[in-house]
């Protein structure tokens, strides 16, 4: 038997689902709506503390990915498992994958280790990505400020991995430019006056990095910069303009896309780094890859 609800029951429920979609709209309009958070100076010099001291080139496309932390722990599963390609493989791999990620984060995918640090605390991730784009001169600021502490305590120093500028602004630069270093330090440390007889030469290490070559240009790599003196972050050659209120619409000059649609199949052979390999980037030693096929076990030192 067909049973029919009455018509009054049928409006009053139409009118309840008005009424809900009506408030679900207003909650959404007002998220939409709501002004940018602010962050004190202290509270962005512990934001940047763990990054304020990478060179220019990779905090550069740091900042600009951690504005999309959505697709931060799925780029870092990506980059694990695909540590082991390199160069020209890997630019083919991130290419023929059709990866759904803005460039900025496909860009990181050469540092699966930087990715997997993003992706261990994504509360900071979140937190560092708004804090960019709703106050990305007070970041930079912030940044400079402690690279200051670091190199008036005797921590920064040029080295034959990067080239540390004098001024009133301070540049971190790889020696080589196509070899990126990731460096390894404690912030409890390296902003702090040293204590009597410590060695300060040890407290960064720039041994452990990444070879990026001509391939990976599409992704910005090789003009990536800071003008700190205008508050400009050049990413791909092009200032990076994304920020609070365009950060639903701004897309950013890319010579690659950001795929829409289903994922091709996966195409390589799925390899995670050992506990080995994530040790020696974690504590800033050279690289060591113990996945590279018939070269298994084997350790490979770059610069």
């Amino acid at each position: 038997m067909e049973m029919r609800l009455p018509s009054g029951t049928i409006r009053k429920s139409t009118r309840l689902i008005l009424a809900l979609l009506a408030v679900a709209g207003l909650f959404a309009a007002r998220a939409l709506a709501q002004g940018p958070p602010a962050y004190p100076p202290d509270e962005l010099g512990r934001l940047v503390s763990r990054i304020a001291l990478y060179p220019d080139p990779l905090l550069a496309q740091i900042l600009a990915a951690a504005t999309f932390p959505d697709q931060i722990p799925d780029a870092a599963g990506w980059a694990d498992e695909h540590h082991y390609l390199r160069g020209d493989e890997l630019a083919r791999a991130i290419s023929q994958d059709r990866l759904p990620w803005d460039p900025s984060v496909q860009a990181l995918l050469p540092f699966p280790s930087v990715l997997g640090m993003m992706a261990s605390d994504m509360n900071w991730t979140t937190e560092l990505g708004n804090a960019f784009l709703s106050q990305r001169l007070d970041v930079m600021d912030a940044v400079q400020r402690m690279r200051h502490e670091a190199r008036d305590y005797g921590y920064l120093r040029s080295n034959a991995q990067v080239i540390v500028s004098g001024g009133p602004y301070i540049e971190i630069l790889p020696a080589n430019p196509a070899f990126i270093c990731v460096p390894y330090y404690d912030p409890a440390v390296v902003f702090f006056r040293p204590r009597p007889g410590f060695f300060v030469g040890g407290a960064i290490r720039f041994n452990f990095g990444i070879t990026i070559g001509a391939a990976f240009r599409p992704w910005g790599w090789g003009v990536n910069r800071f003008a700190w003196g205008s508050h400009t972050v050049i990413l791909n050659d092009r200032p990076w303009n994304r920020g609070w209120a365009n950060r639903g619409t701004y897309v950013h000059p890319y010579a690659v896309q950001r795929y829409q649609g289903a994922r091709v199949p996966e195409r390589h052979e799925l390899r995670q780094r050992s506990e080995h390999e994530r040790e020696a980037a974690r504590t800033g030693r050279a690289r060591v890859e113990e996945h590279r096929g018939e070269g298994r076990g084997r350790e490979e030192h770059r610069r």
